[in-house]
């Protein structure tokens, strides 16, 4: 006969068994050779930097043409002329950052396979590029300002040989970008130095 003097057993109450860890959901398969669109957010990304290339040409080229304006003495005509250049190339710039983004990602979009990357993109000239999984050097995930604000990263796939020895593929999830670049890391072993 035992003589238990805890709680538990004095009421009668069991304790509850440990729950079973629970496992995290697996990770979507990377390599099924499925073509993906780059991330929705590389689109406000793409925007801001359009509007930045729009805004720094346009002020470059007021600053360049107001002292022209001001000091030269030009004919009416050809000030009237250079203010409309002007406005016109600051105009289809901003038309640009608006129309160009949307196109630009709707063309963009990357698949992984057991042999390797695969990026395609292009608007008006589509480019297909294959990196072969057996000359991928070494990888890297690099991140700007406004990518790292977007939560966005760059992976950039080092070759062998002479063309494309660099392939950037932008507009990923960084998350998506660090497993992409794990991922096609050499094996063990794999290392013919």
């Amino acid at each position: 006969m035992t003589n238990d003097s805890s709680p538990l057993a004095a009421g009668g109450l069991q304790a509850a068994p440990d729950p079973a860890p629970v496992a995290p959901p697996p990770e979507p398969l990377l390599a099924d050779g499925v073509e993906r669109p780059l991330d929705p957010r590389a689109l406000p990304l793409e925007r801001s930097v359009c509007w930045i290339v729009t805004g720094v040409v346009s002020g470059v080229t007021a600053l360049g043409l107001v002292p022209v304006l001001l000091l030269a003495p030009l004919p009416d005509w050809l000030a009237l002329l250079l203010g409309g250049a002007w406005v016109l190339v600051t105009g289809l710039l901003a038309w640009w950052s608006l129309r160009w983004p949307p196109l630009w990602h709707r063309h963009a979009s990357w698949s992984l396979d057991a042999t390797g990357l695969q990026i395609r993109h292009g608007v008006w000239w589509r480019h297909v590029i294959r990196v072969p999984r057996s000359r991928v050097q070494h990888t890297d995930v690099t991140q700007g300002p406004l990518e790292r604000r977007h939560g966005l990263g760059t992976l950039v796939v080092h070759t062998a040989g002479t063309e494309h020895a660099q392939v950037p593929l932008g507009g990923l999830d960084h998350a998506t970008a660090l497993r992409l670049r794990d991922h096609l890391l050499p094996r063990e072993g794999g290392d013919a130095v």
